[in-house]
């Protein structure tokens, strides 16, 4: 099959011929119909995240239809559709999986960092942890919310009940809880790289309140923000714009360094909160909800053997909403 092979760390991406993955007892074989192209990826590839599986397939935004189910698999069934997020296998009996904090396990295994992921036109997965997909579903379209959703999602419930929450970041992670917040009330303020005037429109054309640079203080204070971008340096700029008691949540696998910041940017009672992965509950929780709010994502697709442009375009900020793989 073909697959689009990450060799050593900072290096482009390789077409090649590789073997297609067999089922074994306990997993699937999806044939990839789309892939998401996410800035963890980013992060693997220019080694933010250390010590990936090497050779790797990439890719961990995956809607696939299953081909072959191994041994003990009963459902999915051959032909039905599924998703393949980020969190690929966990241990089951550490203590965070017992109480339930599987998104924490000591020994996980990671779709496209430790375990060959969806830059191809097949893939091998953990049947336990793939989400059911509705046959109907665009596949294309479905591709950003296997992490840009699920993850943002997490973030999202760890903002609490915030009425004026806001966005730093505006990518594909932003754009999906932009509709989510809009379909349940809330008020979303939208903050960019300064002179991306692209980015701004788009978050105001989704219903934002307001958008506007990273830079800028928001026009009243926010109850909760959620930090996508991974710039450190933007975790005491939200904790200026949050009000008391407000909440700042770092929703990404990575971030520069914090800059140290004056401690009554703190006080009163704001609190920063990370998100770490996810669960297989958030995923069976947040499918479900962005079907019954409409979300709809905005995608760009590559073919695969396109994979290094789509990457590049993503680290430049080309375009708004997500890259999609098509095999």
């Amino acid at each position: 099959m073909r697959a689009m092979v990450l060799d050593r760390i900072g290096k482009r991406l390789r077409l090649a011929d590789v073997p297609k993955p067999e089922a074994l007892p306990g997993t699937l074989v999806v044939r990839v119909l789309a892939c998401g192209v996410c800035r963890t990826d980013l992060h693997v590839i220019d080694g933010d995240l250390t010590n990936p599986k090497l050779p790797l397939i990439p890719g961990h935004e995956i809607v696939g239809e299953v081909v072959e189910a191994g041994a003990g698999v009963s459902d999915p069934k051959p032909g039905d559709r599924v998703g393949i997020p980020w969190l690929g296998h966990t241990c089951g009996t550490c203590a965070y999986c017992r109480q339930g904090d599987e998104n924490l396990c000591d020994t996980p295994g990671f779709v496209g960092y430790g375990l060959d992921g969806g830059y191809a036109e097949y893939a091998r997965a953990d049947a336990a942890y793939c989400l059911p997909l509705s046959p109907g579903l665009d596949a294309v379209e479905a591709a950003p919310l296997m992490c840009a959703g699920l993850i943002g999602y997490r973030s999202y419930r760890m903002a609490g009940d915030a009425e004026r929450l806001g966005l730093y970041g505006f990518g594909a992670a932003a754009h999906i809880l932009t509709q989510l917040a809009r379909h349940q009330g809330r008020q979303i303020y939208a903050f960019t790289r300064p002179g991306d005037s692209a980015a701004q429109d788009f978050a105001r054309a989704l219903g934002a309140v307001w958008a506007g640079a990273s830079t800028t203080a928001p026009p009243e204070p926010l109850d909760a923000a959620i930090i996508f971008a991974p710039a450190g340096p933007l975790v005491p700029a939200a904790l200026k714009a949050v009000r008391k008691g407000g909440r700042v949540v770092c929703g990404g696998i990575h971030m520069s360094d914090i800059p140290g910041f004056a401690y009554n940017l703190l006080w009163e009672e704001r609190s920063i909160q990370s998100v770490a992965n996810l669960t297989r509950q958030d995923g069976l929780d947040f499918l479900p909800l962005a079907e019954r709010a409409g979300i709809r994502t905005e995608v760009h697709p590559y073919p695969l053997e396109a994979a290094n442009e789509a990457l590049d375009d993503l680290r430049q900020g080309r375009f708004t909403g997500a890259a999609v793989l098509v095999p």
